[in-house]
């Protein structure tokens, strides 16, 4: 209820309200409404994702990043960054926030962090830490032996030399092909991601070419108002699989015609 109460689109939080209270909700990026919404001595935290997913893949600015760093400092509250979708080399780096040198008080993991197997897991600073005893924080899927298991195979894998490097240059060639093959069609507004975390924004309706292309064989989402693809490949995506993506998608966005 926690979680949901800090997320901000109305359908996912209608059918279970009333809410956790005292949430706040302000623009991605602005920085200045963040000041006017924080209290010192009575804002307890700023929950942010470095790359937004579901709001539609939008990666935060360096300098967004370091104000709400220094925000939370001067109030006195914890930041707090939301890595379940864009962590774990899906941006490239190991951590999404490393692009920007920004260090959060905690950090939220998840479902890529065993391959897809259940997992949670919250990393926080030794003075977060120590302000935490047994009992505090629990969960019941956050480390079984098997699921444990998985995840150190995904974190060699992922730590293997090279790896990061080839995720930030196929993120880089999907992000070109798209923008070569799509930016002709007039409802193609722009192309936009991090690593292999793409979103391809219109000024329609999303949901046609996400029907169209899984028809086709390629499984994509929407995000944000419904009006962006999400695409969040495999990291071990190969770049004839990436090709083969591309070609799919500009054969379907014709269906927005």
């Amino acid at each position: 209820m926690g979680a949901l109460a800090l997320t901000s689109k109305h359908k996912y939080r209608a059918p279970f309200e009333p809410l956790m209270p005292g949430v706040q909700f302000v623009e991605f990026g602005n920085l200045e409404a963040v000041k006017k919404a924080v209290r010192p001595g009575s804002t307890a935290a700023i929950f942010v994702e470095p790359v937004q997913g579901e709001g539609g893949i939008y990666p935060a600015m360096a300098d967004f990043l370091q104000g709400l760093r220094d925000v939370c400092n001067d109030a006195g509250a914890l930041l707090v960054f939301d890595e379940v979708q864009c962590g774990l080399g899906r941006s490239g780096h190991l951590w999404a926030h490393e692009a920007c040198g920004v260090q959060p008080d905690i950090m939220t993991l998840a479902k890529p962090l065993a391959g897809g197997l259940p997992i949670g897991a919250v990393l926080v600073t030794n003075a977060v830490a120590n302000t935490i005893v047994p009992g505090d924080h629990g969960s019941t899927f956050a480390g079984g032996p098997l699921v444990c298991t998985a995840a150190l195979a995904v974190l060699d894998r992922i730590q293997e030399p090279g790896f990061l490097g080839d995720v930030a240059a196929k993120g880089h060639r999907f992000c070109e092909l798209l923008t070569q093959k799509l930016n002709s069609n007039i409802h193609v507004k722009e192309v936009r991601g991090s690593g292999l975390l793409v979103g391809i924004e219109l000024d329609v309706s999303a949901s046609p070419l996400v029907a169209a292309a899984r028809t086709a064989g390629l499984i994509v989402l929407t995000a944000g108002n419904g009006s962006i693809i999400r695409l969040a490949p495999p990291l071990v995506i190969t770049d004839v699989e990436i090709e083969k993506a591309v070609d799919i998608l500009a054969d379907c966005i014709k269906v927005l015609d």
